[in-house]
């Protein structure tokens, strides 16, 4: 696909990125009279402009105040997806779009003013070179890390493919530093990082966001899950903050019947256009449970909308974010970019799911979309195929709602502490060749006990045995994340995740659905 009109549906990890520069490119279609208003308009801000440049207490950077402050605040009076991408942003984009990046890859994070190892990606340069989650990087090509943030120290690690970097790492156990040289290589982002058999015959599939490999991922999974003999699967996209409107496409074409409508969109100066299962399921149905939270949005509230108002899957979690526009991304050079609102989208069945945005700070918006004050509004309903009540007025509402998970005390000091993370680091290196199949024993969860007191890591004894079946759970996840690898780890992590195992128990329902001629009423419940 063209970058020069590609059409973005997501939003942004970071506010960060939401605020940078934008210029508008397009033809301009106005009377004399607002013509002279914008020539009046550009007078004045030059003007203004001026004044600042001549007399400002400091010297003043003319392109980062245009380019930092005045276009961004002008995308953002239109709405809180309109934005610029510069040159670091706009790579950053394509990266995520493309489905890869250059680097040595790993996923690093902030502890204690330091970065550290999250966990290396399986067979990378990172994780060939025995890069192990809770080591700290200290040193990138010699030079310390010390006062710089983790965007900095991520910066540092990528360059293009074929070239070295060395890396000096501290490790828990080990006294001196660490040096290994890494050379980079183009690492896949996949859109697809987990998809097995969670059962005999259920199938459990995780997209993270729709970049230009998510169809692709998405036939090996089902191909290598034997969907033509599968009798249920659970789709997970809590999370997805989106991405490709024609994967988000793609991925609902999959599973519907050819002809179906996926969603429509249109915009003033954009024609509606309705996007049609084109190829469809080929006859392949099994029941269906899509798994959305507050954080999955845009291409994931297609995915869930379409599927939902066709009466193929049963939607579970909490209502969605409620992203109902679209951008198209204009390259602006070769370097930089304008994603522009340029439409609205709708599901199949007519819902508009943009939640408001007007009188909310950029900062609000963005902020907790779990909170109570974005619950969808109701204020728009619709039917399904099969008669069922669906809403619109912001987000996918599912048709079973489950509890916003909230992290208890016990949870957020094991946090603070990165408790579950280096224990997994220090007994898998006192383990070296850990067996397959290892499971978290009494033993192993008291010699975890003992260790949160040696790292003075604080918290109420009754909290301990409160939360144990979340101890296991997350020293099980750790462990096999240190001991064999990320995509161990995350198949781990589904597994034992309570509210996979809700979904699970509502493939009953999927089935029923399925099979149904027609229903009148909603499914709505909770859970």
């Amino acid at each position: 696909m063209s970058w020069k009109r590609r059409h973005l549906l997501a939003i942004p990890a970071t506010l960060l990125v939401a605020a940078l520069f934008g210029v508008l490119h397009g033809p301009r279609v106005v009377s004399a009279a607002s013509e002279d208003e914008f020539k009046a308009s550009l007078d004045q801000f030059t003007r203004v402009l001026s004044v600042v440049e001549r007399n400002y207490a400091e010297e003043v950077d003319s392109e980062a105040a245009i380019f930092s402050g005045a276009i961004p605040n002008m995308l953002h009076v239109l709405d809180p997806h309109s934005q610029f991408f510069d040159p670091d942003a706009f790579r950053q984009l394509r990266d995520d779009q493309k489905g890869e990046y250059a680097g040595v890859g790993m996923q690093i994070g902030p502890r204690n003013g330091r970065t550290v190892v999250i966990a290396p990606f399986p067979k990378t340069p990172a994780y060939k070179a025995g890069l192990r989650p809770g080591d700290i990087i200290s040193q990138v090509n010699g030079e310390s890390t010390d006062g710089l943030d983790t965007t900095e120290v991520a910066k540092r690690l990528r360059g293009p493919a074929g070239t070295e970097v060395a890396i000096g790492v501290e490790r828990r156990g080990v006294d001196n530093l660490i040096n290994v040289s890494v050379v980079r290589a183009n690492i896949p982002r996949k859109s697809v990082p987990v998809s097995f058999l969670i059962k005999p015959g259920i199938g459990f599939i995780k997209i993270e966001q729709f970049n230009e490999t998510t169809g692709r991922e998405l036939d090996d999974a089902l191909e290598e899950l034997n969907s033509k003999t599968l009798q249920g699967l659970i789709l997970d996209l809590r999370g997805n903050r989106g991405g490709l409107l024609s994967e988000g496409v793609y991925v609902s074409d999959k599973f519907l019947e050819k002809g179906q409508t996926i969603v429509s969109h249109y915009g003033r100066s954009s024609s509606k256009r309705s996007y049609k299962a084109r190829s469809g399921n080929s006859g392949v149905t099994f029941p269906m449970v899509v798994m959305v939270d507050c954080e999955s949005a845009s291409a994931s509230e297609i995915v869930a909308g379409a599927l939902q108002d066709h009466d193929r899957a049963i939607v579970v979690g909490t209502p969605t974010f409620g992203k109902g526009l679209v951008q198209t991304v204009y390259p602006l050079g070769q370097t930089s970019g304008l994603a522009l609102t340029t439409a609205r989208y709708y599901t199949p069945s007519g819902r508009l799911i943009q939640r408001s945005y007007d009188n909310v700070s950029l900062y609000e918006y963005y902020s907790d979309p779990c909170s109570e004050r974005y619950q969808p509004s109701h204020a728009e309903t619709k039917r399904t195929d099969r008669g069922r009540e669906v809403f619109g007025g912001g987000g996918i509402t599912p048709d079973f709602r489950s509890q916003v998970h909230k992290m208890n005390e016990f949870e957020i000091a094991m946090a603070r502490g990165y408790a579950f993370q280096s224990y997994a680091q220090q007994y898998t290196l006192q383990h070296p060749n850990l067996a397959r199949g290892w499971e978290p024993t009494n033993a192993i969860v008291e010699d975890f006990r003992a260790f949160l007191t040696r790292e003075q890591i604080e918290f109420p004894e009754a909290a301990f045995n409160e939360n144990a079946d979340f101890v296991k759970r997350m020293l099980k996840r750790e462990v096999y994340i240190s001991a064999y690898d990320l995509d161990e780890g995350e198949r781990v992590r589904f597994e034992l995740d309570p509210d996979v195992q809700g979904a699970l128990d509502l493939l009953p329902k999927a089935k029923e659905l399925l099979e149904s001629p027609g229903s009148s009423s909603s499914l709505v419940a909770e859970r």
